[in-house]
């Protein structure tokens, strides 16, 4: 999170060609602004950057972006498209980044082995190297594990 600094008078001119419109009809200074707003979502929705619960507040050419993306990649375009329109000055960012899970666990039951464990989870018994790598110091032989043991197996 933070804010971003940009020129305001510089970049797509998406925005300030529809809001000249916007600004001669509207009355309201802040049904003016849900408007801009709702073009800049609008900008970022049409640009197929996947983003959850999406919102945008337009307020004295300072534009506050919340909602969900997958990875610090898309945040930051995000960020950027937004910023790199003619008439946003700056872009406080509350969008947060939803990563899924970089593991599971794993409880060993009777019977198995880092190779089996591995075959279920990989589809590939020679991949035992993977989780045993992920669970030192905790396992110091890839041979010494036992049942209830719960594992850390990194995805793939």
């Amino acid at each position: 999170m933070g804010l971003f600094s940009f020129l305001k008078n510089v970049g797509r001119k998406d925005l300030s060609e529809k809001v000249e419109k916007v600004e001669e009809s509207a009355v309201d200074v802040a049904a003016a602004n849900a408007r801009k707003s709702r073009l800049l979502e609008d900008i970022v929705s049409g640009s197929g950057l996947e983003v959850e619960n999406l919102a945008m507040d337009y307020s004295d050419e300072k534009v506050t972006i919340y909602g969900q993306t997958s990875s610090v990649e898309d945040k930051e375009k995000v960020i950027l498209m937004v910023g790199n329109v003619d008439g946003v000055g700056a872009v406080d960012d509350r969008l947060s980044v939803v990563t899924p899970p970089q593991s599971t666990f794993h409880e060993v039951q009777s019977g198995e082995s880092l190779s089996k464990i591995a075959k279920k989870y990989y589809g590939d018994p020679m991949k035992y190297m993977d989780i045993f790598e992920a669970n030192k110091p905790m396992l110091a032989d890839p041979d010494k594990i036992y049942v209830g043991q719960t594992l850390r197996i990194p995805n793939a």
